[in-house]
Formats: C-alpha cells, sequence, structure tokens
C-alpha cells in the first residue's frame, strides 16, 4: 500500500511538471518607449573668453533696448523675427572716406527655442564731408526665412544681398512702413543714449572666424550654430540666446 502511494505521487507531479511546460509563457509587459536621446552638444573650442564677452554684451545691450518699451524694438515685430543679430559698439569712424566695424553675435529660432549663439562681424565703408568717430550698438532683425539664408551664407551685403530697412520703434508697429513691413531686415542703432531705426545699406555681414573657431573648434559654420539648440552650446555662451527668450518665446 505504501509503495502504491508513493507510485501515485510520483505520477501525479510528473503530469502537473509536463502541464506546466505546455502553458504559454506570458508576455512580458510592454516597455514604454525609450526616450528621445539628447542631441548631442557642439563642439567646445579651446579659447571662450572672447565669445564669452561677445555674448554678453549683446545680451546687456538687448536687455537694455527692450527694458524701456516705449523707445524700443516693437514687441508685435520682435515675435515675427525669425533670427536677431546684435552688434554692440559698432565704430564708425572717418576723415573724409570713412567706415564702420564691429563684432556681434546672432541666434535664430529653433524648435527648442533661440539656438546657439553665432558670431558675426559687420563692415562697411561711406564716403563724404565726415570727420571724427562714434561707437554704435546695431541691432537686426531678421524677418524671414529668405533673410536667414542669406545671413547663412558667407557674406551678405546689405541692401544689395538682402533688403533692409530702418525699424519702427515703439511699443507698437503701427506706424511702421511699408518699406519696412517688406524688408527681409529691420535695423535699428543706439548712440549716445537715442535709440531709433538706421540705414546700414552697403554694410557687408560675414562669420567671424576668429570667434567661431575659438568657441566651437574648426569646421563648425554659422549655418550649424544657428540650427542647434542653445543648450547644445558651451554654457559660457548661451546667455545671449538666454536674453532673447526672455521677450520673445516663440518656436520655430
Amino acid at each position: 500500500m505504501h509503495r502504491l502511494i508513493i507510485l501515485f505521487v510520483t505520477v501525479v507531479f510528473v503530469f502537473a511538471s509536463v502541464n506546466a511546460q505546455k502553458k504559454p509563457k506570458p508576455n512580458p509587459s510592454p516597455q514604454a518607449p525609450a526616450a528621445a536621446a539628447a542631441e548631442s552638444p557642439l563642439p567646445r573650442g579651446k579659447d571662450l573668453k572672447e565669445g564669452a564677452e561677445q555674448t554678453q554684451k549683446s545680451a546687456k545691450v538687448f536687455g537694455e533696448i527692450m527694458g524701456t518699451p516705449d523707445k524700443g524694438i516693437p514687441t508685435d515685430l520682435l515675435n515675427k523675427a525669425e533670427c536677431v543679430a546684435v552688434f554692440p559698439t559698432v565704430v564708425k569712424a572717418g576723415f573724409i572716406v570713412g567706415g564702420k566695424a564691429g563684432r556681434g553675435v546672432a541666434s535664430c529660432r529653433t524648435p527648442s527655442g533661440w539656438s546657439a549663439p553665432a558670431f558675426l562681424e559687420i563692415k562697411g565703408g561711406s564716403f563724404g564731408l565726415q570727420i571724427g568717430a562714434e561707437a554704435t550698438d546695431v541691432v537686426l532683425l531678421f524677418m524671414n526665412t529668405n533673410g536667414l539664408k542669406k545671413l547663412v551664407n558667407n557674406k551678405v551685403e546689405l541692401g544689395a544681398d538682402a533688403s533692409i530697412a530702418a525699424g519702427p520703434v515703439g511699443r507698437e508697429a503701427a506706424a511702421s512702413t511699408d518699406a519696412s513691413m517688406s524688408a527681409e531686415i529691420l535695423s535699428y542703432s543706439r548712440s549716445k543714449g537715442l535709440f531709433a531705426g538706421i540705414s546700414l545699406k552697403g554694410s557687408v555681414i560675414s562669420p567671424e572666424k576668429s570667434d567661431m573657431e575659438d568657441t566651437y573648434g574648426k569646421g563648425i559654420s554659422v549655418l550649424d550654430v544657428l540650427a542647434a539648440g542653445n543648450r547644445r552650446a558651451p554654457a559660457e555662451v548661451q546667455v545671449f540666446p538666454n536674453k532673447l527668450g526672455e521677450y520673445s518665446k516663440r518656436t520655430a
């Protein structure tokens, strides 16, 4: 009898084991989709000192201008702009034959906000009865994608390669002319405490190769930088796009 009980238990155990093996294994619970990998940072150059100074100066100029809404850039125009470039302290000097030159920073809208800052320079000449020197802060609003595309070219001659007009000043842009509304670029200047639209026809904008290379290393173009979100830039130069974001949060 004892043997029969042992045999019965053994048969039941074997049968249960075989049955368990036949049962389909439950599907593992679906995993949540992996978060999109963060975009890799832009290359970091060997010397960010000049780039950091340029972005800080440009952010300071832009903040001071936008801090006086009755006399600054109209907010509705800023919200329509695709890119903003600021050239702090453009020096105009001359005796009969004159010229102007300065370095600055530009940022454009991306799906994640304002782009990493690109470094530019502006140069121009003039001829006429003039003497003396003057330092001027210059702000450019690039109003459409055509202006943006021309900006990333090797050189842009204002008035020839891209239409430019003096931008209207004040809280509202209602008084702006048709010419300024159709221009690809609106230009402003601040000199001796006065802020107004300015004509920069004939001036040439091009990449500032030294600042670009020092900040991002060799082989990085203005186009690469302006297509990259600001968080991909070295922390030392993010201040300018961050300042733009304080006054206009629209994305591309």
